[in-house]
């Protein structure tokens, strides 16, 4: 074939073959990463959990205007009294009303300010505890969930790069933590550091990190396990690039991505801990707004939920959309980032 024939046929390919313009967007932000985000602001399962998560965000960020804070703590319930009788939704407040703020007036009609959604046992407003609780749900659990993934990324990566000894050692302590019980394993930590830290988020905070890290080392480090072996990783260690270059530049981007699906659904489960933990006695102090907290205020009232419906509902609700909201996203993230899936989208 002469020369002449072989431009012939390069140039009649580009004239066949099309071509795919690609965004600004794309361009900068890469075509995996633009992929992904495309997927994500696309698929409905993830528009759902985008939504309620920012429902969730706008009510922590507005908070001081939803539920004007009434004592120097904002995380401190205010009660209305101290009768031990829940009082259902649209009552008076009566002692120590909070300031009403400037919407108040315009949607509820009216100068004083009610329990819009009652009071628990204790006269503790529940409304003001939902609110606030937001906040305290997203610190604890992005907190917890940063935590416990960068330990475990940490111990999963190392373990599983440089194997032998090492991998056999670091495992078998991960096989130590993951066989105690994980409910169980943080509530007698918390028990144990609650009379040396004082109670508070801090004890059931540390425990669910002392026990949370293992999921994400196991998950990763099969993942680099499979990675490492490939060409353009062993074709650096030939060419002498060190291991932590090699390790958090080339085998982490590729091996991550699994893990932050985990990570994502990992933030709803760890609330839901710690609020098992606050509604045993062993988490936030009484009277912290934390949806936990209130569900432990109903626990007197259980066998009459007929009448005092709504000391579980409102915090149990608020507790069920955000956990259901992360595990959306999650699940959203793990098919937009499955290679099996993308030829789908």
């Amino acid at each position: 074939m002469t020369n002449e024939t072989k431009q012939t046929l390069v140039i009649d390919e580009e004239q066949f073959l099309p071509r795919r313009e690609m965004s600004n967007l794309e361009r900068w932000l890469g075509t995996d990463t633009y992929r992904a985000l495309r997927g994500m602001v696309t698929n409905p399962t993830s528009i759902v959990g985008l939504v309620l998560l920012g429902l969730f965000l706008f009510i922590a960020l507005a908070a001081p205007i939803l539920a004007p804070p009434i004592s120097s703590n904002p995380y401190q319930i205010p009660r209305d009294g101290y009768g031990s009788v829940p009082k259902p939704p649209g009552t008076l407040w009566n002692s120590r009303q909070p300031e009403l703020p400037f919407w108040w007036k315009p949607i509820m009609g009216t100068d004083q300010w009610v329990h819009i959604m009652g009071t628990a046992s204790g006269q503790w407003d529940i409304y003001y505890g939902v609110v606030w609780g937001t906040r305290t749900a997203l610190q604890v659990g992005l907190l917890i969930t940063f935590v416990g993934a960068a330990v475990g990324i940490t111990i999963g990566a190392v373990s599983a790069y440089y194997g032998g000894w090492l991998d056999m050692v670091l495992m078998r302590i991960t096989d130590i933590f993951m066989a105690f019980p994980f409910m169980l394993a943080a509530m007698t930590l918390s028990a144990v550091l609650t009379p040396v830290l004082g109670k508070g988020l801090f004890p059931p905070m540390i425990a669910l990190m002392a026990f949370g890290w293992t999921g994400f080392a196991r998950l990763l480090r099969s993942d680099i396990l499979s990675v490492r072996e490939r060409e353009y990783v062993l074709a650096a260690q030939v060419i002498g690039v060190k291991d932590a270059r090699i390790l958090f530049r080339h085998i982490l981007p590729n091996a991550i991505f699994p893990t932050l699906v985990l990570g994502s659904m990992r933030i709803g489960s760890y609330v839901i801990t710690f609020a098992g933990l606050s509604f045993l006695g062993i988490g936030a102090e009484v009277g912290y707004a934390d949806w936990g907290q209130l569900l432990s205020f109903a626990r007197a009232w259980m066998t009459n939920l007929g009448e005092y419906w709504y000391i579980v509902i409102f915090p149990g609700v608020a507790l069920v959309l955000f956990t259901l909201s992360w595990n959306l996203v999650g699940d959203a993230l793990r098919d937009v980032l499955d290679p099996r899936m993308q030829g789908s989208r």
